[in-house]
């Protein structure tokens, strides 16, 4: 299921970075695009990850405890993904209800 979503993931993204302007910030830093697109990229190894701990539980591979633990990482960072979704959501329909 989550080799499905990854390439829609990853076209999102990359339509996403690439119509914004990656400037940097006035300290030095990166900029908010490349930001998001490093944590979305560190997401997306997270739930690769837990995916294939998960089918070498199965097999027999790793320990109970090990598939647990990146189970849980999985979610953590899918829960922390949807709350950021939530709350752009949210932000853009304020803004878009705005009069002008």
């Amino acid at each position: 299921m989550i080799a499905a979503l990854l390439p829609l993931a990853a076209s999102a993204l990359q339509a996403a970075t690439s119509s914004a302007p990656a400037a940097a910030s006035s300290t030095g830093g990166a900029g908010f695009g490349e930001v998001m697109a490093q944590a979305s990229g560190e997401a997306l190894h997270t739930l690769k990850s837990a995916e294939s701990t998960s089918m070498a539980g199965i097999e027999g591979k790793v320990g109970v405890q090990q598939v647990v633990d990146s189970v849980m990482s999985a979610e953590r960072t899918l829960q922390t993904g949807l709350a950021l979704r939530d709350k752009a959501v949210a932000a853009w329909q304020q803004i878009s209800q705005m009069q002008i």
